[in-house]
């Protein structure tokens, strides 16, 4: 049964795919769709690859604790890193109604992953690192 489980993981690029698994692993068994299982691994990818690049500098020393829990069909992941802080209001939001060309870079990620997720939050404590929760509810599927 998958209800709790915790696994870390090298802050590195290739560990990517078992990230994925770790967490296509739970969905499912939160009895989520194709769909979402694959909008949720997208979501926890970028929030890796973000983690990463931005938390880390880019691969090196550095982990990834990543936790999952199912209850009652929703799935809650959560992500610590002990990068360098984050503040996701910092981000300004992208118009993604502008021409491409009058785009500013960056942002986009974190725009999928709060339109993927029903609930996103970032804390900061110097003690416990950088901590990103993320939930998908039972019933917002695809």
């Amino acid at each position: 049964m998958c209800k709790k489980e915790t696994r870390t993981f090298p802050a590195e690029y290739d560990s990517l795919a078992a990230i994925d698994q770790f967490i296509a692993d739970a969905a499912r068994c939160a009895g989520f769709d194709r769909c979402t299982v694959y909008q949720v691994q997208l979501a926890v990818d970028e929030a890796c690859s973000n983690i990463i690049e931005h938390a880390y500098g880019g691969e090196g020393p550095g982990v990834i604790e990543c936790s999952h829990r199912v209850e009652d069909g929703n799935l809650t992941v959560v992500l610590r890193d002990y990068g360098d802080p984050f503040d996701p209001e910092s981000v300004p939001e992208p118009d993604i109604e502008a021409d491409l060309e009058e785009r500013t870079g960056g942002g986009l990620g974190l725009f999928f992953i709060r339109r993927i997720m029903d609930e996103v939050t970032f804390d900061f404590d110097s003690e416990v690192g950088n901590v990103l929760t993320l939930v998908k509810r039972k019933g917002s599927f695809c």
